[in-house]
């Protein structure tokens, strides 16, 4: 039996304290400070296990522990429990945007360190079970933590991939923008189609079976071949009409992200092997509108 900890008893915390298959993994402490354990995650502990707060914990002697912290507070709380941890546990934290080097302090007390991200969004830790079947998490640090926690991580139902600690931040920030700023992307086309007198909601409706049928190319084609639509085409003239309603009816901001995403568009056009001198002319329109914001 593996047994666990884990300081942090927030969504993610209470995610794995659920999802772990009880037959191997046994819950020893959940240690919070600001967020109480839910009466769910309380149930997951094994029948000598504990729910402490941070500042009654004395020791850590768990065969993993996991440290599901804010961010901010990942190096206090490893500085605090490189004191009081018995043996040679692996430590993991879960931040996306971290590295495992953030328990630097761990590894030299003797610790085999790393992170686990999940690629997926918990909003509770009562959804986190399901959620982290078929989902990827990645995974890195030191090799040993990387063994273990690649078997954790099928233990969760999950996926596993390893990257470089080095690229540990610009994964993360692979990672907002395929998520955060794909909703940001959204609210923006949804701000332009209330300007033609339609309701934000009534926008957003209409707008998202596309999105969906948009993502769903994606899990079939390449990205380049999901492609549709007038930079898809280097339609010239659609493109010149868009300009002349986007200028007259939307801010600058909302026509900045249009045209810098319709550049990246005209990348993956080259792929779909789209006439080379409609691509440079729409380019160097598109470049000529660019230029305009910044008078």
């Amino acid at each position: 039996m593996v047994t666990i900890s884990i300081i942090g008893a927030g969504r993610v915390g209470g995610a794995i304290a659920l999802a772990v298959p009880k037959v191997k993994y046994s819950i020893d402490q959940i240690v919070f400070r600001y967020t109480p354990v839910s009466d769910s995650v309380l149930q997951s502990l094994a029948p000598s296990g504990r729910a402490i707060p941070f500042t009654d914990m004395d020791s850590v002697s768990s065969d993993a522990v996991f440290i599901t912290t804010q961010d901010s507070e990942i190096v206090p709380t490893a500085n605090t429990i490189a004191a009081k941890i018995h043996g040679n546990p692996v430590v993991f934290h879960t931040c996306g945007a971290l590295s495992s080097s953030e328990l630097d302090v761990l590894a030299a007390a003797g610790c085999k360190t790393g992170s686990i991200h999940p690629l997926v969004s918990i909003s509770s830790p009562e959804r986190g079970p399901e959620r982290f079947k078929g989902a990827y998490f990645c995974v890195e640090g030191h090799p040993e933590a990387v063994a273990i926690g690649q078997e954790i991580v099928n233990d969760l139902g999950g996926i596993s991939f390893t990257i470089d600690t080095k690229f540990k931040t610009l994964y993360h920030a692979s990672a907002v923008t395929a998520c955060g700023h794909l909703v940001a992307l959204f609210d923006a086309a949804v701000e332009m189609m209330t300007k033609c007198g339609l309701s934000a909601e009534d926008s957003k409706t209409i707008l998202l079976p596309l999105v969906k049928s948009t993502v769903q190319n994606l899990g079939e084609q390449s990205t380049s071949a999901a492609l549709t639509g007038t930079f898809a085409r280097a339609d010239i003239g659609t493109f010149t009409r868009h300009l002349t309603a986007l200028n007259q009816y939307v801010s600058d901001d909302l026509l900045e992200i249009y045209l810098l995403l319709g550049e990246r568009s005209l990348e993956l056009a080259a792929l779909q092997g789209v006439s080379a001198e409609r691509i440079d002319t729409l380019r160097t329109k598109v470049s000529v509108a660019k230029s305009k914001l910044k008078w």
